[in-house]
């Protein structure tokens, strides 16, 4: 079977691979293609495969391409893990948008947006040619923003495209953890859209248990989202959010610890990540070594500017893993062999949420088999999440019309529709300074 990696030259890659050498059995990935526009990058990713297949005898074969249509014949399985304007894209992402004073993050408001605008005409390319050259490949999206950028190919590819995140899958192995129960086990109540979610319930032997954590305040507070949000704000919510959701709940707090941090996110990736692959020219330097260490660092320093706003202290060890890999393997085992399970994944609404229309892309628990990712049944939102989850999804509307049209007035509406911008004004001035620092953006007229 071929798994074909776009983005293949990512620093994130061999978490993949890494997952892909454990799978021994009948019908796995024996031929993994990366693709990458930077032969610089696609080189170094190679080297940290080899080094972790090195005693692996029966490791899926490497190859590396810069030719996009080379990449997808003949696929069974795309992997899609770009990021359009590099890192130094985000960190322009955040600049811009702190200037004027509003959140700059890759996925909410208005860097979420930038990001938008210039991933998903990349991203409607790649599903077009994936439809032309490989009609029968199932397309995994992991390219942010996870959600909008599934819509956009699923209008190409149907439900053949489907998009995962590892927030609600570590949020619910969290809490499954605080409550003594094993994640595996517990059947977990999620809805919402990408990185704008809340657990409402964790099903452990037909009897739901977070009633039982919202009554604990110790046992509460004693875990990430406890720490991140507050005992108080959970138990009024009565349900636990996906920790994106601090950006909206605590929007102005999380601004300033931005705009005071020394670096951005984006800034501190572009320069981590840059100081890896320059390292990774020295053809002496132990690759997988170097690459483990650097992800380290990464994990550990994941949204700290909001923990330390909310004085909620280190990650705990147990949340540096990772895990959007496996979820991954697990979806693409669940088609390939029909190994039915249930994933939290990016899909079509269809009839899941009845203030959304049926393409609406939503993230749901999920029955995946051979026919892909069915979403289950869930019971409605309450009005406070509902007005959230329809703004947002406006939101991402008007960012597909403004790809499809190249309208600036258009991206202007998506910037102003957003909850976390406060004015038109601001909106514009957006639009004015991503357009500036983004040549991706130059189709907008």
């Amino acid at each position: 079977m071929k798994l074909t990696i776009l983005g293949g030259g990512g620093f994130r890659v061999p978490l993949v691979y890494g997952a892909l050498l454990q799978d021994h059995a009948e019908g796995r990935v024996t031929h993994v293609v990366l693709h990458d526009l930077d032969a610089g990058r696609l080189s170094a990713v190679t080297r940290v495969l080899a080094e972790q297949a090195a005693d692996v005898p029966d490791a899926p074969e490497v190859s590396a391409t810069t030719d996009l249509d080379e990449a997808l014949r003949g696929a069974d399985f795309v992997f899609s893990a770009i990021r359009v304007g590099g890192l130094e894209g985000r960190a322009n992402d955040e600049r811009v948008a702190l200037a004027e004073g509003v959140l700059g993050q890759e996925t909410v408001g208005a860097g979420g947006i930038a990001y938008g605008l210039r991933t998903v005409p990349v991203a409607v390319d790649i599903a077009r040619r994936v439809a032309r050259l490989a009609p029968e490949a199932w397309v995994i999206n992991f390219t942010n923003p996870a959600g909008l950028v599934t819509e956009a190919m699923s209008r190409h590819l149907g439900d053949r495209v489907i998009g995962i995140c590892d927030s609600p899958v570590g949020l619910g192995r969290r809490i499954a953890r605080v409550l003594g129960a094993n994640p595996k086990e517990a059947w977990i109540d999620y809805v919402g859209l990408n990185h704008l979610g809340w657990v409402r319930g964790l099903h452990v032997a037909g009897r739901d248990e977070l009633p039982r954590l919202l009554g604990d305040p110790d046992l509460l507070g004693s875990f990430e989202e406890g720490k991140l949000f507050g005992v108080d704000w959970l138990r009024s919510l009565g349900a636990i959010p996906n920790e994106y959701l601090h950006y909206y709940y605590f929007n102005r707090e999380a601004v300033r610890a931005y705009q005071q941090a020394e670096k951005t996110r984006g800034a501190f990736l572009h320069d981590q990540q840059a100081r890896f692959y320059a390292e990774m020219k020295n053809p002496d330097a132990p690759a997988l070594k170097v690459w483990d260490d650097t992800r380290a660092e990464r994990e550990a320093t994941y949204m700290a500017e909001n923990r330390e706003t909310a004085g909620a202290g280190e990650r705990d060890e147990d949340d540096l893993s990772g895990g959007y890999e496996k979820v991954a393997l697990a979806l693409m085992r669940a088609i390939a062999r029909d190994e039915r399970t249930t994933l939290i994944l990016n899909v079509r609404n269809r009839r899941t949420l009845s203030v959304l229309d049926t393409d609406a892309v939503i993230e749901v628990p999920c029955h995946v088999d051979a026919n892909g990712a069915h979403p289950v049944t869930v019971e409605p939102l309450p009005d406070h999440a509902t007005g959230l989850v329809c703004a947002v999804k406006a939101v991402e509307r008007e960012v597909l019309s403004a790809a499809d049209s190249g309208s600036q007035a258009t991206a202007v509406k998506a910037f102003a529709l957003h909850p976390l911008v406060d004015s038109v004004n601001v909106a514009r001035r957006l639009v004015e300074g991503y357009t500036e620092v983004h040549p991706g953006l130059a189709y907008l007229r």
